[in-house]
Parts: structure tokens; sequence; C-alpha cells
């Protein structure tokens, strides 16, 4: 029979290690524990309009983690977001690679879709791609349905009188 000291232990012990469970999904679910970024180079790409993409959100080519946002800030001379993507050294990509805001089904999460291009040379840390393709904002899209609507509903009034 265990002593009151030993249970003690025990369940002390198990509390610990759910705890440490706990800690370590919690760290899978927000994506923190993948790509340390060890061995990885940044480059950059603007955009006119970044919708709710955020730091840590993924850059995918073929829909392979390749990367990650490592920063987000807005650039006063061009009106434009400047995002820093962190990309890892295992990928490399032509230098007139494409990257395009897109999001996981129709209401997920934001990423960085990342299209090779053709170039025989390939990026490097610092560089800048030179083709983007901003968020597709979904109140952009209602908003420009709805006008196109009233504008037909109008055009047919007229076409009446």
């Amino acid at each position: 029979m265990m002593t009151r000291k030993e249970l003690d232990l025990w369940v002390g012990i198990f509390v610990a290690i759910g705890i440490g469970a706990l800690l370590f999904l919690s760290l899978k679910v927000a994506n923190l524990a993948s790509f340390t970024g060890a061995d990885s180079y940044q480059i950059k790409a603007k955009f006119d309009n970044i919708g709710g993409l955020k730091v840590r959100a993924p850059v995918k080519s073929a829909g392979v983690v390749v990367g990650r946002v490592g920063e987000i800030r807005f650039d006063n001379e061009t009106f434009e977001a400047v995002v820093t993507l962190s990309l890892d050294g295992r990928y490399q990509f032509p230098k007139d690679s494409s990257a395009k805001i897109l999001t996981s089904g129709l209401l997920g999460e934001q990423y960085i879709g990342l299209s090779p291009g053709g170039d025989t040379a390939n990026l490097t840390n610092g560089d800048t791609l030179k083709i983007t393709q901003s968020a597709v904002v979904l109140e952009n899209l209602i908003s420009q349905f709805l006008y196109s609507k009233a504008a037909e509903s109008g055009d047919k009034a007229n076409d009446k009188k």
C-alpha cells in the first residue's frame, strides 16, 4: 500500500506530464513548433492589400509548406504592405517567382502561395519578389456583386421607360 507522500508524488508527476502535453499540443496548433528557421533565407514581397495575413502564416508552394511569414510592415513611401518571407534553405526558387495571398477554404486562414518562375538564377537572402497578387477580400467581392446587380436592375428599369 502506498503512503500519502508517494501518492502525492505520483499525482504531481502525472500533472506535470499533462501540462507538458498540453503545452506541446498548443504549440503544434499554433504552428510554432514547426519550421524553426535555422537554415533559412529572407525575401520581401510588396502587396496592395494583405487582408487578414498574419506573422507566422505558412508560405506554400505546390501545397508544401516551404517557409513562414516573418514580418509585416507598412511602407510609408509606396503605401504598400511589405511582407518578409522566411524560406527554408532546402528550397530554392527562381528570381522571377511570384507570390499571392490565398485563403484555406472559404473562410480559413490566409497564407502565401509561391509560384516558381523560369529564371536560371535563384532568389537569395534580401531579394524582393517583383510579381505579387494581393488578397481577395470577401467584403469587396460581395459589394461588387451587389453593385453590379443594382446596376443591372437600374438598366432594366431605364429600358422600360
